[in-house]
């Protein structure tokens, strides 16, 4: 016998259903929530499966975010062997019966058919050490894509208040902006006080710069004033949220600068870290989430293995005489992945930093690719010299 169980994981409960061997399901399906009694339930049931079939049976599920891991927890300390499918490979295989059908019920059965269809490979979870760095990576970008929305909220407002204020400094967002903002946040507050004064309380704000430029700063923030459009009372209303979003992107400008830091220190624990930023265009942000979405490089004998979870692969479409001529990239493995080798080549070819990938960049345009094309191809060959480098342990050469 070759029993296997199914299960379709839903928001903390999963359904449950056995095979024996193929086209001999075990019993009526049923659920279990994820907690201790639940898991512990389905356990027993597990050991009664073992008992009837002789053999341990493996548990089949899908990747559902964050929904599984409590039973992938509970397998992993159980030494249960399990597969972790990839959602698009069970929808597809689900599309192979006539009858329109989806429930808890059939998903659970599906699964347990495919394991039996295809040949999968066990699940081989990412350490702890690349799970916390993968954890830190994406929760530094979450925040990061926030911190972009605020910061154009807080342009807006200021728009709304002190249209020519955003000539005076060049970083918007900068510490002495934010607080001279947040102390002076008018026109009129700033036309109260002397251009003395006002330069004395912007070099209390920590920039480290001399008198002289603290009074021409201080010039040019009272002739902005002055031209200011909006010199009648502001609405207070206005003045409030503005004060609100400067709050704010002080509070996010701290988290992602402890998260940075707790990023950096993680990295540099693993020896992959300075071999993948060896290669021009690749930094310390772009480097920590590569790793971290690879999470070893074992788990891929081959290149296109990588390119595939990175979802660079191209699809193929052939049927009868005809063989389409245009393949776009799969798109179906990590997005986070994808784009950081995306950001990686842009790097790159910016600056004439990367000489070697310029140089396969400026052969496939010359092929008659478009930009975006070439950029594509050229993460894909990014994406097989870091395979060779980890698996090496070398560093790039640009010769």
């Amino acid at each position: 016998m070759n029993p296997v169980i199914g299960l379709d994981v839903a928001k903390e409960e999963s359904q449950v259903q056995a095979f024996l061997q193929r086209k001999k399901p075990y019993k009526k399906s049923f659920k279990f929530e994820h907690h201790l009694q639940g898991l512990h339930a389905f356990y027993q049931f597990y050991k009664e499966v073992e008992q009837v079939s002789g053999q341990p049976p493996a548990v089949i599920f899908e990747s559902t975010g964050h929904y599984h891991e409590p039973v992938l927890q509970f397998l992993e300390d159980q030494a249960i062997t399990y597969y972790l499918i990839n959602p698009v490979v069970s929808y597809e295989a689900r599309k192979t019966s006539l009858r329109k059908v989806k429930t808890d019920k059939i998903d659970a059965f599906h699964l347990g058919e495919l394991y039996y269809k295809e040949d999968l490979e066990v699940f081989q979870r990412k350490t702890e050490q690349y799970l916390n760095l993968r954890q830190l990576t994406r929760q530094h970008s979450a925040l990061t894509d926030s911190y972009v929305e605020i910061k154009l909220q807080f342009q807006a407002a200021v728009d709304h208040i002190f249209l020519e204020y955003h000539k005076v400094f060049s970083n918007l967002c900068g510490k002495l902006s934010l607080n001279t903002l947040l102390h002076y946040p008018t026109a009129t507050d700033v036309q109260k006080v002397s251009q003395q004064t006002l330069a004395d309380e912007m070099r209390q704000f920590g920039t480290r710069r001399s008198h002289a430029w603290f009074l021409d700063k201080a010039a040019q923030l009272k002739a902005a004033a002055n031209r200011n459009p909006f010199q009648h009372p502001v609405c207070y209303g206005h003045v409030v949220s503005l004060q609100m979003y400067i709050q704010m992107l002080f509070q996010y400008q701290e988290h992602l600068s402890k998260l940075q830091k707790e990023i950096d220190a993680l990295a540099k624990t693993f020896e992959d870290y300075d071999v993948v930023q060896s290669v021009p265009g690749i930094g310390e942000k772009i480097g920590a989430t590569i790793i971290s979405e690879i999470g070893g490089i074992d788990q891929f004998e081959h290149p296109k293995q990588l390119a595939a979870c990175a979802g660079l692969d191209p699809s193929v479409f052939e049927s009868g005489k005809y063989k389409a001529s245009i393949n776009r990239i799969t798109k179906r493995g990590s997005s986070r992945l994808r784009q950081a080798l995306y950001t990686a080549v842009q790097c790159g070819l910016a600056k004439n930093r990367n000489k070697k990938l310029i140089a396969f960049y400026n052969r496939k345009r010359n092929e008659g690719k478009p930009h975006k094309v070439a950029v594509i191809a050229c993460a894909n060959k990014l994406v097989h010299w870091i395979h060779a480098m980890l698996e090496r342990q070398e560093v790039f050469v640009d010769p």
